[in-house]
């Protein structure tokens, strides 16, 4: 792998995190090819090779529809999120397809409450080089724990 693939690689995620924790949720959708697959899915039922996911999306459109629900359905007590994502791990890298993984941490921070861990777990991702630089083809997040909050409402 080139230098110049693993710094893109790693740009992804970087701006990845930092769209979602500014609340530019916008900006989510376009990070992914149109026909993409997003999982938030607990660590148990992808190691069994259950399908069962908290939520699952096939498409940008998908990813769009959540944030139109994000914004304008869903009612909830507004919270900030931050993560901590390690060096992507390169799994398999061809020319315009990478294969690979990081381990992320969420903290959620609502206003009169102190922060808390809120997630946890791998993204498992694959990668692909478009016109407009690298997009995720698809982004599985495989969290550790079985105990989620009562609803997750912003991507992962």
């Amino acid at each position: 792998m080139e230098f110049q693939d693993y710094y893109e690689l790693t740009q992804l995620y970087t701006e990845y995190a930092l769209a979602i924790d500014s609340g530019n949720w916008d900006d989510w959708p376009e990070f992914f090819i149109d026909e993409c697959i997003y999982r938030l899915q607990p660590r148990e039922n992808y190691e069994r090779g259950f399908p069962l996911a908290t939520l699952a999306f096939e498409s940008k459109a998908m990813l769009k529809d959540r944030v139109y629900g994000v914004r304008e359905t869903l009612f909830h007590d507004p919270y900030y999120q931050r993560h901590v994502v390690s060096a992507p791990a390169v799994r398999k890298w061809q020319k315009d397809r990478i294969e690979s993984e990081a381990n992320y941490a969420v903290f959620r921070t609502k206003l009169s409450e102190p922060s808390i861990v809120y997630n946890v777990g791998r993204y498992i991702d694959v990668v692909v080089r478009t016109s407009e630089g690298l997009k995720f083809a698809s982004r599985e997040c495989i969290y550790d724990t079985e105990m989620i909050p009562n609803s997750i409402i912003y991507p992962i």
